[in-house]
C-alpha cells in the first residue's frame, strides 16, 4: 500500500520502459496476495512442504497473478565435502518441491503454460575428492524441464561411460535457451544493442533442443 502511493505521488511508473512497468503493475495490483500463503489451502501447502516448496508455492501463485518469468533460487549445492550429508538435508526438498509443483500445475491446468527450468551453473566432478565431496566441472551437468507443452517423460542425451563428458551430441546454454524461447513464442535470432551499440542475438548458434519440441 505504502509502494502504491509513493508510485502515485511520485510518478514513478510514468519514467519506466513497458517492461518495468508490466512487473510494477503487477505487483501494485493481482501479486500481493500470491506472497501470503495464508490465502492457499492448507493441505497445498503441506503438500509443498517448508523451505524450497514454499517459494515453489508462491512462484505458482505467482505465475497465476500474471508473472511472466519467476526466479527460485535455492542454494547450498557447493558441496566440495560431505557430500552424503548436504544430499540427505537437500534432496527431499527437491524432491517434495517439484513433485508438488508439476502435479498442482497439472490439477490447475496449467502444465502447458509454465515452464519449469532446474539448472545449476556448472556440473560436479565425477569422483569424489579426499573430503567426500565433489568439485567444479564443466564439461558435463544436468539440467531438468516440466511444461511448456514440450514432450515430457524422457531422458534427453547421454554421458560418457565415467560421466565426464557428453556421449553424444553436447546441449549447449545456447540450445537451452533457444527452447525457452520456442516455448516463450520468441524468435531466437531476435537482437539487442550492446554498450558498444552493435546488434547482437538474445541466442546465438543455439536451437531448440529436438526431443522436446
Amino acid at each position: 500500500d505504502n509502494l502504491r502511493r509513493e508510485a502515485d505521488r511520485s510518478g514513478l511508473v510514468k519514467g519506466l520502459d513497458s517492461f518495468d512497468e508490466q512487473a510494477f503493475n503487477i505487483i501494485l495490483s493481482r501479486s500481493p496476495q500470491a506472497f501470503d500463503l495464508k490465502y492457499e489451502d492448507p493441505r497445498v501447502v503441506d503438500r509443498y512442504g517448508k523451505g524450497l516448496g514454499q517459494q515453489m508455492l508462491q512462484a505458482r501463485r505467482l505465475c497465476e497473478a500474471g508473472c511472466g518469468f519467476v526466479t527460485v533460487s535455492f542454494g547450498g549445492w557447493d558441496m566440495h565435502g560431505n557430500i552424503k550429508a548436504s544430499m540427505d538435508n537437500l534432496g527431499p526438498q527437491v524432491d517434495q518441491a517439484v513433485a508438488a509443483f508439476v502435479e498442482d500445475l497439472a490439477l490447475r491446468g496449467m502444465s502447458d503454460d509454465v515452464l519449469l527450468v532446474i539448472s545449476g551453473e556448472f556440473g560436479r566432478t565425477p569422483k569424489i575428492n579426499g573430503s567426500g565431496g565433489r568439485d567444479h566441472w564443466a564439461p558435463l551437468s544436468t539440467l531438468a524441464l516440466a511444461g511448456g507443452g514440450l514432450k515430457m517423460g524422457q531422458v534427453v542425451g547421454e554421458s560418457a561411460e565415467k560421466v565426464d563428458v557428453p556421449k553424444t551430441t553436447a546441449i549447449t546454454p545456447q540450445d537451452l535457451m533457444a527452447t525457452v524461447f520456442h516455448v516463450l513464442g520468441i524468435d531466437r535470432r531476435i537482437q539487442f544493442t550492446n554498450q558498444a551499440g552493435r546488434p547482437t542475438y538474445m541466442v546465438e548458434n543455439g536451437k531448440p533442443i529436438r526431443e522436446l519440441v
